[in-house]
């Protein structure tokens, strides 16, 4: 019988253990979750605390609790937990003997053997610091291995072929980023840049500033020297950071903060997610620099990649998917749980060493993307109907999602919800899976805020819900079997195509469709384009002057009666005229 060999990714954050059974790894539970923080404390009574019970305590007793250890390892320095002081790998190897302990409850037998992961820009002594932290725990250190080879083997297990792949590995404490070249027999690193102090951590730390400032400028607080306020400030930043990848807004909350003035300090303020993502950017724009410097010491170019990967839990940053979308070309994957996927990774090397066979990692995901419309900059041109996704396809289910959208005109009191499931830019390219109507919004100024939330169940039940974010008022829809209905429609139309091919009118079926589906959705998109612009002039009226207001009649009259009539040369020409009087009248 072999040595079980367990994998473990020792993270900033968290960590977590890993073992290959039936062919499949599996992520071991510790008390009850899959993720371990990485914290380590001692308790009133002097009891070693690892794990959640550490991280409980961190924001009443911090003097006596350390985290993001991660980040010290290889340093000559000595870290104090209460009284005593310990090396960086001596607190490490208090998490690994946690790990060690759940794998071997979970397995019945005892444990001696373990792969684990470092970041692939960790120098020899952060190795070494890991190796000893490992034989400190018990464990026998058989392999370390890169976590952007762990994450490629994860998703990758059983691939063939030669694939190059950039794996994008940002979680709590460290970054990375590195170009993997996987054949059938070798994972091989090619590149690799990156910080090792760069992460989570500091996403949270912006976040903090931002909330010292808010102290400073509506309570008149200089300076914050209570260390448990501190604490309670940083893990409610660390909160709202999680609930801005899913949501466009986000509150940070504590009560009795601390006490000001005689009186005791409520903390709530609330951010969204555009202000959080400008505190961020600029270490979002050093890891897209780190990108192109990992594909020059690859000596590859964009083009070069087969996919991306995403690895650590602060990828879960929209703007981090975007960015990288934008600059690379091709959506990033994610459908293997980027907090899990190193673990997973490490647990497949550890049963490929043992002699065993391993098999991919199964996940359920969206095969489609779902989003809706709204108006917006099309072609350099304002159009109504550009397609906003809101869940991306290969996104791991259950999920949900929300943006933030505004109205578009003063006392706008109702707005159309139209949901659709595409990849097109173009939302009236994509396939309306449903709509409905919000009315009795608030009377006010434009730019009432509506916010959108997709939820997307296992069993493929779509809800769709609209909220007024100053009132609550919301209405929803509920689609059910959102993803299976378009499996269907796709095998209504293979089997269509078949027909035609059997009847020898496949080319003539083929074109016919096409030509008309493309003249149907031109002809649509002209038609809603007119009607904005005939909307947008109708609102102008108010406020101008005797004759620009009958010039402003008479240019929609005519292009109403274009659009009446069908004809798209007059469509062309009455828009073009009413366009110009519009542009000049905003001005």
């Amino acid at each position: 019988m072999t040595d079980i060999i367990i994998g473990i990714d020792l993270g900033t954050t968290n960590s977590e253990v890993a073992v290959v059974r039936d062919g499949r790894p599996e992520i071991l539970a510790i008390d009850g979750a899959k993720l371990l923080p990485s914290v380590v404390g001692l308790g009133d009574d002097g009891n070693l605390l690892v794990g959640q019970a550490a991280r409980n305590q961190y924001s009443l007793y911090p003097e006596r609790t350390i985290r993001s250890v991660k980040r010290r390892m290889g340093e000559d320095v000595h870290l104090s937990l209460g009284e005593q002081s310990y090396r960086p790998q001596e607190i490490s190897a208090l998490i690994l003997k946690r790990l060690k302990q759940a794998a071997e409850q979970h397995l019945g037998e005892s444990v001696g053997k373990a792969v684990i992961t470092v970041p692939a820009y960790f120098s020899d002594a952060q190795r070494q610091a890991t190796r000893d932290a490992g034989e400190l725990a018990g464990l026998e250190v058989v392999r370390i291995i890169n976590e952007p080879t762990a994450a490629a083997l994860a998703y990758e297990a059983d691939h063939q072929g030669s694939r190059t792949i950039l794996v994008y590995d940002l979680g709590g404490g460290t970054f990375d980023v590195s170009v993997v070249r996987m054949t059938a027999d070798i994972t091989e690193v090619l590149a690799s840049h990156g910080n090792n102090q760069l992460g989570g951590d500091d996403f949270d730390a912006r976040l903090v500033e931002h909330v010292l400032t808010h102290l400073k400028t509506e309570h008149s607080i200089a300076s914050l020297e209570d260390r448990s306020a501190l604490a309670r400030i940083q893990r409610a930043c660390e909160a709202a950071k999680i609930t801005l990848s899913d949501s466009p807004f986000a509150r940070i909350e504590e009560e009795y903060l601390l006490e000001h003035q005689g009186q005791p300090l409520n903390l709530s303020l609330e951010i969204s997610r555009s202000d959080y993502e400008d505190l961020i950017k600029s270490y979002i724009d050093e890891t897209l620099e780190a990108v192109h410097t990992a594909l020059k010491g690859a000596g590859l170019a964009v083009a070069d990649l087969d996919e991306v990967l995403l690895v650590g839990g602060s990828t879960r940053t929209p703007l981090i998917q975007e960015r990288l979308e934008q600059i690379l070309g091709m959506q990033p994957r994610a459908e293997v749980d980027p907090d899990l996927c190193v673990a997973a990774g490490a647990a497949i090397q550890a049963a490929v060493i043992s002699g065993q066979t391993v098999a991919s990692v199964l996940v359920d995901v969206t095969p489609y993307t779902f989003g809706t419309s709204a108006f917006g900059d099309f072609n350099g041109e304002p159009y109504p109907f550009v397609y906003v996704p809101v869940i991306r396809k290969n996104t791991p289910l259950p999920v949900t999602k929300s943006e933030a959208f505004q109205t578009m005109y003063d006392s706008q009191t109702k707005i159309e919800v139209h949901v659709y499931q595409g990849e097109d830019p173009d939302a009236l390219n994509n396939t309306e899976i449903g709509s409905f109507h919000v009315e009795g919004l608030g009377d006010v100024p434009a730019g009432n805020v509506i916010v959108m939330t997709f939820t997307l169940d296992l069993n493929g039940i779509l809800q769709v819900t609209a909220s007024e974010k100053r009132t609550g008022l919301e209405k929803q829809i509920t689609i059910d079997n959102a993803t299976a209905r378009f499996e269907e429609q796709e095998l209504e139309a293979a089997r269509n195509r078949l027909s035609a091919l059997i009847d020898g009118e496949a080319e003539r079926v083929d074109d016919d469709a096409a030509t008309g589906a493309a003249s149907d959705t031109a002809a649509r998109r002209e038609n809603v384009q007119a009607q904005a612009l005939i909307e947008k002039a109708e609102r102008l009226m108010e406020s101008a002057n005797a004759d620009d207001k009958e010039d402003l009649v008479d240019m929609t009259e005519a292009v109403r009666d274009a659009l009446e009539a069908n004809d798209p040369a007059a469509i062309e020409r009455t828009m073009a005229e009413l366009s110009d009087l519009v542009f000049y009248l905003e001005s």
